[in-house]
């Protein structure tokens, strides 16, 4: 599949974007190998400060875990699947998927940007979540409601009773709502 570019008066074609599915953590190692045997890869990245028990340090990481895009490919699929790493292509049925340069290019402008992007998982209200980092790690609680772009408030259940906090979405991961959740109904009032 290929895309048509212009550019004045003359027509240029141009393979499209194809998304591959990653080894887990090898997403940078993925791009620099297919990059080496010549094919365009892209591979956005984000910054995010990492605090260890000693130390902070920026990382940059993929801002799409397990997946690298790479344009064209299709006429030499042996050399990119056999590259150590790459699972497969992101397909429907036995048909790779292909991106269109204007997603590729907008993803491009708003990490090259001096934008915040940052990945987090799609959240809906009603989800239960658990807070993965910072000082309230290991919290569980319902998504209740999101207050800003980067910010979301959980109702959590601790001691039977309802509290709300205010967490960064990017610290929350989804989990499966738990069998059973030990809330003790009001006792009834009796005249």
């Amino acid at each position: 599949m290929h895309t048509l570019q212009i550019s004045g008066a003359e027509a240029t074609f141009k393979p499209a974007w194809y998304a591959l599915y990653t080894r887990h953590q090898h997403e940078k190692t993925v791009a620099q190998a297919l990059a080496g045997k010549g094919f365009e890869v892209f591979l956005p990245l984000y910054s995010i400060a990492r605090r260890w028990h000693d130390r902070m340090k920026t990382l940059s990481l993929p801002l799409f875990p397990g997946y690298v895009f790479l344009r064209g490919g299709l006429e030499r699929k042996t050399p990119v699947l056999t590259t150590p790493g790459v699972h497969h292509f992101v397909s429907s049925g036995d048909r790779p998927i292909a991106i269109s340069e204007t997603e590729i290019e907008a993803v491009r402008r708003a990490s090259t940007n001096r934008t915040r992007v940052e990945p987090h998982p799609f959240l809906k209200c009603g989800d239960w979540v658990r807070v993965k980092t910072g000082p309230l790690e290991g919290l569980e609680g319902i998504l209740s409601r999101w207050k800003a772009a980067f910010r979301l408030v959980l109702s959590v259940v601790p001691l039977q009773q309802y509290e709300e906090v205010e967490v960064e979405a990017a610290s929350i991961e989804s989990i499966p709502k738990p069998r059973c959740l030990r809330v003790q109904a009001p006792a009834p009032v009796y005249s």
